[in-house]
């Protein structure tokens, strides 16, 4: 038969060659009894089990996954969750069917609520939902795939891709999905190229396909000439990465010789495991909720401030800036954030729980403070809206140093500087009284562009580099300067080669990114000449 071109978005980069295979959780018959104490016994049962499979899944995860996996944690262990499916068992129903019937209906009211998060979430709960009918019904099991495959199907859950050996190859080809899904993150974190938004025909197709995951293309039975045009440009991409590890080794400058930092953002210090301090001028960003989702209830000064040390040793002198607990949106912690706000990307988030959740707060600055002894720790707060929050937060901080130091506890204070991801923070930067600013690109492009950035539909409109979004990095560069702090650029921009031409011509000279993507960044730096101005529109196409 003839090759099949299908185009779809690209959702993590790479490329592969391998079978297409479709990736179906079995399903078997069950005979139910007519005993509903023993069907409730048996669904009790199925989500034990269910979350004992979760919990070796996150045993081996990393920071992204290990949150994805908490969630689904948190739910399976609230009684809430499973109380329709045991009233309907008590009614008559078997247990596979009250089962099923809740853990839809309840993935259903997330989908119709007006925010993307809540919409978001109906993917972990019909997760939750198979993998506990898998075991009722006795087809659970590790996912097992041949050598290379290319996993497609309408999406992927989370867990099942956590449930993948994913060292033998393979990409992922999805009818639906999201680059901005949990399973896109996950993909990217682990390098697996992944293409979604491919359509419905894909269901239909079988045999050997060809992903292209940077153009977002996929090729299904590819003849010849294709194959032949797949391995050359597969080895123009290995060429590029080993272009790009020999540039991660060395200072990143522009064509002109302008110098530009790059930092590292991190969520867990073993990422900074095997990694060489010399790649990176300091770390721009430690996401710290990681620490808050580890499942054993809210972390101690004692345990934060080992974490801390941890980092600021390993970066031997370089600056070290960690964020404060940036929880709520799309990051709920179990007993910490709000239950059922209306919009938590507009609610209380970040600074804002932080000053109605004092005793925790204050716990989080007390670490910060004393892992500030051994190095050059910077403190930064996300979600200020507007200066008397950050006043409020350096007297928090400045009691915390205090009290350490009065209980004969080494402590220092640190630079304490902010996020400008919240649109009325980044046109008045100049109100602010900030040790240094950190434009949070994530956030502020969709509030800007008032577009979610978990909606796929609206991607291109919440782009970190859309005219607004220069215009407002322009005007927080030239505040910094007037002030005569440092300013940089923690969103994922930071780290795409497409957009870092924009940002150093809008004056940004320090950018913070994941640590694979260090590489292609300097490679991106080099090339771009500050003394020619840019040709076409400021934005992708």
């Amino acid at each position: 038969m003839a090759e099949l071109r299908l185009e779809g978005r690209s959702a993590a980069p790479g490329m592969a060659l391998g079978e297409l295979v479709r990736l179906r959780r079995a399903t078997a018959a069950r005979t139910a009894s007519d005993d509903p104490a023993q069907e409730a016994r048996a669904l009790r049962a199925a989500m034990a089990a269910a979350l004992a499979d979760l919990a070796a899944l996150l045993a081996g995860a990393d920071a992204e996954g290990g949150a994805i996996l908490e969630f689904q944690v948190a739910m399976l262990e609230d009684d809430l969750l499973a109380a329709p499916a045991l009233g309907a068992i008590a009614a008559g129903r078997s247990a596979h069917e009250a089962w099923s019937e809740a853990l839809e209906a309840e993935a259903a009211g997330y989908e119709s609520a007006d925010d993307e998060y809540f919409r978001a979430r109906a993917a972990d709960l019909r997760d939750i939902r198979d993998r506990v009918l898998a075991h009722l019904c006795g087809t659970a099991g590790a996912v097992q795939l041949p050598a290379g495959a290319i996993v497609a199907g309408e999406d992927l859950a989370p867990s099942d891709f956590l449930s993948i050996d994913w060292s033998r190859g393979g990409a992922l080809a999805l009818m639906g999905g999201s680059p901005t899904s949990h399973v896109a993150m996950l993909a990217r974190s682990r390098g697996v190229p992944a293409v979604v938004g491919l359509g419905p025909m894909l269901a239909e197709l079988s045999g050997e396909a060809l992903v292209d995951a940077f153009r977002g293309v996929v090729v299904v039975r590819p003849g010849a000439e294709t194959r032949r045009a797949f391995e050359q440009t597969a080895q123009r991409r290995r060429e590029a990465d080993n272009r790009a590890a020999a540039a991660a080794r060395t200072p990143a400058a522009t064509a002109d010789g302008t110098a530009v930092r790059v930092l590292l953002n991190i969520a867990d210090p073993a990422e900074l495991d095997g990694l060489d301090p010399a790649l990176c001028d300091g770390i721009g960003l430690v996401r710290t909720e990681l620490l808050f989702h580890a499942g054993r209830g809210l972390p101690d000064e004692d345990t934060q401030y080992l974490t801390y040390r941890r980092i600021v040793e390993w970066a031997a002198g370089r600056p070290v800036t960690v964020r404060t607990l940036d929880a709520g949106g799309d990051k709920p912690i179990d007993g910490l954030t709000l239950d059922a706000e209306t919009n938590p990307f507009l609610g209380v988030r970040g600074l804002r729980l932080c000053f109605q959740r004092p005793a925790v707060f204050m716990t989080q600055l007390r670490a910060l403070a004393r892992a500030a002894v051994h190095g050059e720790l910077k403190v930064m707060l996300p979600m200020v809206t507007l200066p008397r929050e950050l006043a409020q937060a350096r007297a928090l901080l400045g009691e915390a140093v205090a009290s350490l130091g009065s209980a004969g506890v080494a402590a220092r204070m640190p630079a304490l500087g902010i996020m400008v991801e919240v649109p009325a923070c980044a046109v008045a930067a100049d109100l602010f009284d900030a040790d240094f600013y950190s434009i949070g690109s994530n956030d502020l492009a969709q509030y800007v562009a008032a577009a979610g950035r978990d909606v796929p539909a609206l991607a291109d409109l919440a782009d970190p580099v859309q005219p607004a979004m220069l215009r407002l990095i322009a005007g927080v560069v030239a505040a910094a300067r007037m002030r005569g702090v440092e300013v940089s650029l923690c969103g994922d921009a930071g780290g795409e080669p497409a957009a870092i031409s924009w940002l150093l011509h809008a004056g940004l000279r320090s950018l913070s990114m994941a640590p694979p993507l260090v590489g292609r960044a300097k490679l991106a730096i080099a090339a771009c000449d500050l003394r020619r101005p840019l040709e076409g529109p400021p934005w992708r196409p």
